[in-house]
């Protein structure tokens, strides 16, 4: 019942690539453990390696390392559905009929959580960060701090040790406290997108260029799309300069870039066609070898090279190329000899992309205030997007069921555009929000209000955002999802004895008799459940009960279980033959050994493909 282990996942892979490499060597704990022989692994890798204090292009900081370790390390950890907080997808409080998901927890914990269930089904990413600006608050990394420590940072914790701590300019570790908080989410934030998913991240200038070669490092130079210039402020502000900053970047990194398609603008024309080959900007092979490829048509095999001779690239990644010649849009030219290869747009109708600037049309930071107070919500936070900026990248590379995520939700900006450009679409996007339950200050509008975290705010901003939504389109958002499941992240479901089992004596196996916490319920290791089985939090779920026991059943009855106690082979039997891919049990929950003794046996007779599990 932990998160995934990434660096063992990693170890595995070496493995299985270069079993040489395989040694063994004195752990921590003394004891010894498999480890990679790096002399090997180097003797194995025919490119150069670099050692020592020879020069070289790197990008580093103080306990990168251990950030990378961060990213990498499991958790004991799981959500909670919270029903009360939750809303059904007609605004009904207290229900779960909604593909939404809100969770409260830190969001470290969280993109840990979601790696399974998850993991490459992200369609767009937008996170709106900590700017490091000198009076920002960051997430405070450092687990081995002790309670008493940070209380005096920050005030802000909660009873799972999250912190918040203030990242002042004279912090000597300024920038390197900001990317040690950034740097292992974005790592994991990589593996919830879709091999044609695509983050934005939200930036001014305090951290542009460090955001900049983190990104580069972790989604690949080649992966690097634009960054978008929004014209945040409506004019001249501040009075120690002579130049008025009125922007921010949203900087753009897909997952592979050759997979990309964002919408375009319609443009009545004649028709026409264009080069496929890439000219201008970034229009050399390293600029993106991926787009470095051979097209045939006609039996002519053509590369993308310049006037000049040298290797340039496609302005299409390969499979949209693909695609593209299957349309019959792609034609051979020729001329001098040399052969190019033509898209062509049918008279009519071409299509010319969006541009980088983000100006008048989407709002500055003012038009998020208006929003916020639209909805009755003035003065409860600082700042807040424009709906209508997230919208613009929501429509430019989302479709009708994607999911978009937002794991530094705040306000719940997010949340909001998804909801709108559902409505304005009739679309089905899911969203998936995260935010740590900051505390709200007690001096602060938002406290007197009754928000006390940036939880309560966010989750409220969501409730009044749809019904305004459904209040304004009746007739036409009567079906639209404004619901979202409220879950909360919470230590494991499982008793400590669960997971060290070595350390306990032999008088102290009475203990092991249920190896669940008494404080949980059959709701919380359901979800657990889900998460572990890669099983969305938003699925369908259904209450029955079978032989007087109550059985969930998930997504139509993909996934079920039971675990409720004193379950006898009447149930088990009739679980078995629904024929779920998985049936799940709580091992204490077997009536006798011989219910035990014949579970398995029931399922091979009745139901030999599912998957069984016993918790």
């Amino acid at each position: 019942m932990h998160t995934p282990d990434l660096a063992e996942e990693n170890f595995k892979k070496l493995a299985a690539l270069f079993p040489n490499a395989v040694t063994e060597t004195i752990g921590e704990d003394g004891e010894v453990v498999r480890a990679i022989d790096a002399d090997v692994l180097r003797q194995e890798i025919s490119a150069q390696v670099v050692e020592g204090v020879q020069e070289r292009y790197q990008f580093t900081w103080t306990k990168k390392k251990k950030s990378v370790i961060l990213a990498n390390q499991p958790i004991a950890k799981t959500l909670r559905l919270d029903r009360e907080k939750s809303v059904g997808r007609d605004g009904t409080l207290g229900s779960i009929d909604t593909e939404n998901i809100y969770i409260e927890g830190d969001n470290l914990d969280v993109l840990k959580l979601l790696q399974e269930t998850y993991l490459g089904k992200v369609k767009m990413i937008y996170i709106d960060p900590p700017y490091n600006t000198g009076s920002d608050f960051i997430y405070e990394d450092d687990f081995s701090q002790e309670t008493g420590e940070y209380l005096g940072n920050s005030g802000q914790f909660d009873e799972e040790g999250n912190r918040l701590v203030q990242n002042t300019e004279s912090n000597g570790r300024f920038h390197t406290d900001w990317l040690n908080m950034l740097y292992p989410r974005l790592r994991l934030a990589k593996g919830l997108l879709s091999d044609d998913g695509i983050i934005f991240i939200s930036i001014d200038d305090n951290e542009i260029d460090n955001l900049s070669k983190a990104a580069n490092e972790i989604f690949g130079e080649d992966n690097f799309i634009c960054k978008f210039i929004w014209k945040s402020k409506l004019g001249k502000v501040g009075t120690t300069s002579t130049i008025s900053v009125v922007h921010e970047y949203i900087v753009c990194y897909s997952k592979n870039s050759s997979l990309v398609q964002f919408k375009m603008i319609e443009n009545s024309s004649d028709g026409r066609k264009e080069n496929l080959r890439q000219w201008g900007v970034a229009d050399r092979r390293e600029d993106r070898p991926s787009m470095f490829y051979p097209i045939t048509i006609d039996g002519v095999t053509v590369y993308p090279i310049k006037e000049d001779g040298t290797e340039g690239r496609w302005r299409v990644g390969e499979e949209m190329a693909k695609q593209l010649l299957s349309e019959g849009v792609l034609e051979l030219g020729e001329k001098n000899g040399k052969y190019n290869i033509y898209r062509i747009f049918p008279g009519g109708i071409s299509y010319i992309p969006y541009s980088t600037l983000i100006l008048d049309d989407v709002g500055t930071t003012a038009k998020g205030a208006t929003m916020l107070k639209s909805l009755d919500l003035n003065k409860v936070f600082d700042f807040s997007k424009p709906i209508e900026l997230v919208a613009h990248f929501a429509f430019l590379c989302t479709n009708d069921d994607d999911i978009i995520v937002d794991f530094f939700s705040g306000s719940a900006t997010t949340a909001h555009a998804t909801m709108q450009i559902n409505a304005e679409e009739k679309g089905n996007r899911r969203f998936i929000m995260v935010q740590l339950p900051e505390l709200t200050d007690s001096k602060s509008e938002a406290y007197k209000s009754g928000y006390k975290t940036i939880c309560d705010i966010g989750e409220e901003r969501i409730r009044r955002a749809g019904k305004k939504i459904k209040e304004e389109s009746p007739m036409t958002t009567s079906d639209l999802d404004i619901g979202f499941r409220v879950f909360k992240v919470d230590s494991s479901n499982m008793n400590d004895v669960y997971y060290r089992p070595k350390e306990y004596k032999q008088g102290q196996l009475g203990i092991l008799a249920d190896n669940i916490k008494a404080d949980r319920t059959p709701e919380d290791l359901l979800i657990q459940v889900m998460l572990d089985l890669g099983v969305l939090l938003s699925s369908k779920i259904d209450e029955t009960t079978i032989a007087g026991k109550k059985v969930f059943s998930v997504a139509n009855g993909y996934l079920i279980a039971c675990f409720d106690k004193d379950v006898t082979d009447e149930t088990v039997k009739a679980i078995a033959q629904k024929h779920p891919y998985y049936a799940v049990f709580r091992d204490a929950g077997m009536a006798s050994d011989s219910v035990m003794a014949n579970f398995e046996q029931i399922f091979e007779t009745y139901s030999p493909k599912t998957q069984r599990k016993v918790l």
